[in-house]
């Protein structure tokens, strides 16, 4: 049983706001969810058949970390069957500015990050693992997308060519 003068266990990373949202959004499935839940509310299975390849197990884990986080709502409505809908909070949305500045530079620079991850493979430094391949992004849809984003003097990325 904790004592009175015991501090209260400090979460990791609560001192550093950068690791605090990196623990979140630096997974595999966040950022994907997050982008799917862009468009307004969604119930599970939505999600699931948006995202593609993730399981129902890790979509609930994804969903219940971002909802503690403050980044999606979850609304349960009270009826046979129960329906259940997410949809992203304010501070949800708000982070698809600089989520979407992330996607369009990931966009932009893959060929050269897979050139290099090739180059230094083959100076046999290690192993390349492929992970499941990304889903196509909507490049120019989301880039004009993008515009309403940005502060006035603030314009996207340049696109490659």
């Amino acid at each position: 049983m904790p004592k009175e003068t015991d501090e209260p266990k400090q979460q990791p990373g609560a001192g550093c706001p950068i690791r605090g949202v990196l623990d979140r959004i630096g997974d595999q499935w966040s950022l994907l969810t997050l982008e799917a839940l862009e468009g307004g509310k969604k119930r599970f299975n939505e999600l699931m058949r948006e995202i593609g390849d993730i399981s129902k197990q890790m979509l609930s884990k994804t969903l219940k970390h971002l909802e503690q986080d403050g980044f999606v709502r979850r609304t349960v409505y009270p009826q046979v069957p129960p329906r259940v809908e997410y949809e992203l909070t304010e501070l949800g949305r708000s982070f698809l500015i600089p989520m979407k500045t992330l996607i369009g530079w990931a966009e932009q620079n893959h060929a050269a990050i897979t050139i290099a991850r090739q180059r230094h493979e083959d100076l046999g430094r290690s192993p390349i693992r492929p992970g499941a391949p990304c889903r196509p992004f909507e490049r120019e849809e989301r880039i004009a997308g993008l515009a309403g984003h940005f502060p006035r003097g603030i314009p996207p990325a340049p696109r490659s060519r």
